[in-house]
């Protein structure tokens, strides 16, 4: 029992939206010995868009940009706290920001996360999604979002600059930060269902608060192909970039091949 720890393997800071509930109910679902996750939260200010676009008159556009805006300088004080626990790496569970501005944008935002965190490992949604897909040598790929189509536009642009053929993006375009988590299945059936053909290698799901983890493994099968939930590729790459090489069955083909 000498230096025993709670996580001998890894303590993963993870850095979440205040009003997001799709992370924690997919990292719920990954009980691995020695492994544990700690979320830390950021206050979402602007959470009700139609409202703000009924209140304002701005499209949904501005102020989808708006609530980004807003966010931005949230984050630093809830990575100042997780980093008080001294967990080993930070895995942020919000992916819009992570696409913002295409790769330029990703690589100037990555830049302000790792000059706060030092030498810890960095998990983001872009990052996490990028070597997944990498994995399948996938090159042409449909996406699926909640977002307005002005983050659409971002998550095209990203993917594209970085070398992929984004085939087709089905924004959900969900009424609120909350909403997003309130997404009936059948529309994210639906929206499968019209990302999805012959000229597509992968799909994957954007908006960590919109959880696919029980749907797309099964849907995996059905396709034939690749469907990445954004939630487990950054689970994948957090566990990957720790040292924890566990195969894990039933959460789709990333985490069981790679």
């Amino acid at each position: 029992m000498d230096n025993y720890q709670i996580a001998r393997r890894a303590q993963i800071g993870v850095i979440i939206p205040s009003t997001n509930t799709g992370v924690e109910y997919d990292l719920q679902k990954f009980n691995l010995d020695g492994v544990t996750w700690h979320p830390s939260r950021f206050w979402i200010e602007l959470r009700n868009w139609s409202d703000e676009v009924s209140r304002t008159g701005d499209d949904e556009n501005t102020v989808f940009e708006r609530f980004l805006d807003i966010m931005r300088g949230e984050i630093p004080v809830s990575i100042r706290n997780v980093l008080s626990a001294k967990v080993n790496h930070i895995m942020l569970g919000m992916s819009a920001e992570t696409f913002w501005g295409g790769l330029e944008g990703n690589i100037a935002f990555e830049r302000e996360i790792r000059d706060q965190i030092g030498d810890l490992g960095l998990t983001t949604g872009a990052g996490a999604t990028k070597d997944a897909l990498n994995c399948f040598g996938a090159r042409r790929i449909s996406v699926i979002t909640p977002y307005p189509q002005v983050g659409d536009d971002n998550v095209r642009r990203f993917f594209s600059d970085i070398g992929f053929e984004v085939v087709k993006v089905k924004g959900l375009n969900r009424p609120s930060a909350t909403a997003i988590a309130e997404t009936p299945i059948q529309e994210v059936m639906q929206a499968i269902r019209e990302v999805d053909g012959d000229d597509v290698d992968a799909i994957i799901q954007c908006g960590t608060n919109l959880s696919t983890m029980d749907l797309f493994p099964i849907m995996e099968h059905w396709l034939q192909k690749p469907l990445i939930p954004i939630n487990v590729a950054t689970v994948w790459h957090a566990l990957r970039a720790c040292g924890i090489e566990d195969r894990i069955t039933g959460k789709g083909r990333l985490l069981e091949e790679f």
